[in-house]
Parts: C-alpha cells; sequence; structure tokens
C-alpha cells in the first residue's frame, strides 16, 4: 500500500468512497453526498488530500485543513475515508500516520478531531493507539441516520 498525494484521475474513486462514508450515516455529519462538480471543488480547496492505493486501486483517503483561523490556524483537522470493502485491513492508520507527517510538514501543531462519534469504536481504538489524547464527551452530539443521538468526543496530537 502506498500513500500518496490525490491527482484528479483520483476524484470518482474518492468521491464514492467519501459519498459510501456519507450514506452510512455514522460518522460523518456530511448529510449530502458529493457530485462531480463538488467532489472536485471540495478536495481542491483542502490543504491536502492524500489517499491509500493499492494496484492501482484506491482503498481511502483522507482530507488535511486548518481546523480554525487567524490565532488558532496552527490546528488541523483531518477526515478519513475507507472503502467498506477495504476495511479491517490497516488502511485506516496508514492514513492517519500519513496525515500527521503531512500535518507537521505544512506546519500544523496540532491535530484536533471535534466529533469522533463515540460508537465509533474502531476509530477510537486507532487514535488512542497512535497516540491521541480524548478531550472529553459532547452527549448527544451526533445525529445518526437511524434518528437517534451518539455522543461525541474531541480529540488531539501535538505533532
Amino acid at each position: 500500500m502506498i500513500i500518496r498525494g490525490y491527482i484528479a484521475a483520483d476524484l470518482p474513486a474518492m468521491k464514492n468512497i467519501w459519498n459510501e462514508v456519507v450514506r452510512d450515516g455514522v460518522a460523518f455529519p456530511q448529510l449530502n453526498e458529493l457530485s462531480d462538480a463538488s467532489a472536485a471543488a471540495f478536495f481542491a480547496e483542502q490543504s491536502h488530500n492524500g489517499v491509500a492505493e493499492i494496484a492501482g486501486e484506491i482503498l481511502g483517503l483522507y482530507i488535511l485543513h486548518p481546523n480554525n483561523v487567524g490565532r488558532c490556524g496552527h490546528i488541523a483537522n483531518a477526515s478519513y475515508a475507507v472503502s467498506s470493502s477495504a476495511r479491517g485491513k490497516h488502511v485506516g492508520e496508514a492514513l492517519v500516520r500519513d496525515s500527521i507527517k503531512m500535518g507537521a510538514a505544512l506546519g500544523f501543531r496540532i491535530m484536533q478531531f471535534n466529533a469522533v462519534v463515540a460508537t465509533n469504536a474502531p476509530a477510537i481504538h486507532l487514535y488512542q493507539k497512535i497516540g491521541f489524547t480524548q478531550l472529553g464527551t459532547i452527549p448527544d452530539g451526533f445525529h445518526l441516520k437511524d434518528g437517534t443521538y451518539a455522543d461525541i468526543h474531541p480529540f488531539y496530537i501535538e505533532l
């Protein structure tokens, strides 16, 4: 597996993987899927997009950008999407580790996740394994697709 910056030819696979996670309704806050045009614009506006590739197939991606502006602009935020066919194969871990390196290379000092859904046990386990610190719990911070609510946990790591 290689993790690399995206190219235009990756956009259809990136859009499909992103939309799969949006449709699942258990991890991303977005309600609407990306179209071809909105995907191109969305990924172009990020500070960096990494893709995980094996034998020419895109298995996952991450987006990296500032979490805030101005005096808090040194804090990065990232989101990760892994194809359902590739989950459990350490693709997410490779993406997170690469995003940490890229965040530091881009001059960010901290990476913060604002809303890790408490029911996303694999993500929480991974972030703790890598060294992220949980900042607390926001009760009922995420509206699940089934209409119920789940807690969210902010996490951070110093880069």
